[in-house]
């Protein structure tokens, strides 16, 4: 062989050997460590400085056109996963999409002036996938952005995430066909653990999907994007761990459209977010009945601080889906604007169906206008629509205690406290330390079933 020839065999050997043993990119991360008078965790987040960005627009993405639109996106998280990390740039502009699902060391990153606007056809959320409703775990339609058994996941960037809304709209009514649907999830998650049974994707379910579902997935982040109209809860971290949700603004005034609702999930830091809300503005869950039994996890280690709500029916509830138990939450210096409505502060629900338990929920340094009640809210006896609609298989009260309020200012409100705990489960341990209400509608305190009660 020619030695010309002989060289060039040998370049392209090691030209091939370099692009195979190339290592691929790496996620690095940042920790944060959080103040708590708990044991709080360092909340590990996924960074993605040294991660390659790819464009949709180079994966096809053509404005106007929802299936090229897709198929880049799909194909840019294929892309960044199998590289070993990436970020999925969405462009400037308005982009329509059906659903996203995320994968691992992925960061869905969205450019300022951009708008990722989410089609309102049913069929753009099929096939359904491993998802919940309320609580109970189901197959239903996809949730506009899904990650499931993810890890080093995030949405980022000064863009918009935006629903339509004319179908979801239709399906706020919860039409007869919906709540018989309810039942049967009802009746299937009470008697049977066999999750795959439970589709509940037909012609009048109408379970509407969740805008964010992080499921069964760690170290999440989610900064800087604004959040637009949702068709159930905006953002949903389920079985999940080591979540931050930072500068998020999120305005969604449908049916059920609560801002954050952490459920079975640990280590979670919202900071620094503004919620306009038509249901509460962080709503902490841990399931329903015998499924969160099943699940046997608690919902625990958080801290939401420097938040400001603008409009909705809780600053903070919890439950009342709570029956993996919830504990060690905190949340700190936030403040409620003049014209929002909400019900309550602090208010924590359950009823004789839950089980779980509450304990060391923590409010701090809260400044509000008027609310519609009062400033905390206990009740034992919550059923909504389920009250009637459906039996209590199994009953289970709910322990709840050690709860602690300092510092709270409130312009105009019917009560400072009303807790209505059971007899056989008396509500335990409530402090209340230079909490005021400035113009009080109403008694100052509404008791029942409490043992414990401090008020400074």
């Amino acid at each position: 062989m020619a030695l010309s020839k002989q060289i060039c065999l040998i370049f392209t050997v090691c030209l091939i050997f370099t692009a195979c043993t190339k290592e691929k990119p790496q996620i690095t991360y940042t920790e944060t460590k959080v103040e708590a008078p708990f044991n709080m965790p360092m909340i590990k987040a996924p960074e993605f400085s040294e991660c390659p960005t790819i464009s949709i627009v180079d994966k096809g993405a053509k404005k106007g056109d929802q299936k090229s639109i897709e198929n880049a996106l799909k194909s840019a998280i294929d892309e960044a996963n199998s590289g070993g990390c990436g970020t999925v740039l969405v462009p400037k502009g308005e982009w329509i999409s059906g659903k996203i699902h995320l994968k691992s060391n992925v960061n869905l990153h969205l450019e300022e002036g951009a708008v990722l606007l989410f089609s309102d056809n049913p069929k753009d959320y099929l096939p359904p996938v491993h998802t919940t409703w309320e609580g109970m775990e189901c197959y239903n339609y996809s949730p506009l952005i899904y990650a499931y058994e993810c890890e080093n996941i995030a949405i980022t960037g000064e863009g918009e995430l935006r629903a339509k809304m004319d179908t979801w709209k239709k399906w706020f009514g919860r039409p007869p066909g919906h709540m018989n649907s309810l039942k049967r999830l009802y009746n299937l998650a009470a008697k049977s653990d066999n999750v795959e049974e439970r589709q509940m994707v037909n012609d009048s379910a109408n379970l509407r999907p969740h805008f964010i579902q992080f499921n069964r997935s760690s170290n999440i982040l989610l900064e800087d994007v604004t959040i637009t109209n949702s068709p159930f809860w905006v953002i949903h971290p389920y079985l999940s761990n080591d979540i931050t949700i930072r500068r998020v603004k999120v305005k969604a005034h449908g049916h059920n459209n609560d801002g954050v609702d952490p459920e079975m999930s640990q280590n979670v830091l919202i900071e620094d977010c503004v919620f306009d809300q038509g249901d509460d503005a962080i709503a902490v869950k841990s399931g329903r009945n015998q499924d969160a039994w099943r699940l046997n996890t608690p919902s625990k280690n958080m801290v939401i601080r420097n938040c400001t709500v603008k409009n909705g029916h809780q600053l903070l509830a919890i439950g009342s889906e709570l029956s993996g138990g919830i504990e060690n939450i905190l949340i700190d210096n936030c403040v409620v604007e003049d014209n929002a409505s909400l019900f309550h502060l602090l208010f924590i629900k359950t009823n004789e169906r839950r089980g779980g338990y509450v304990k060391n929920i923590i409010m701090n340094n809260i400044k509000a206008n008027e609310v519609r009640n009062g400033v905390l809210g206990i009740e034992t006896d919550v059923l909504y629509q389920w009250k009637d609609l459906v039996p209590t298989y199994e009953k289970r009260l709910t322990p709840i205690s050690d709860i602690r309020l300092n510092n709270i200012q409130l312009k105009k409100g019917d009560f400072i406290s009303k807790i209505m705990g059971q007899e056989e489960q008396p509500v335990k341990n409530i402090s209340l330390e230079n909490v005021k209400v400035n113009s009080l509608l109403g008694e100052q305190m509404i008791h029942e079933n409490v043992i414990g009660f401090k008020m400074d």
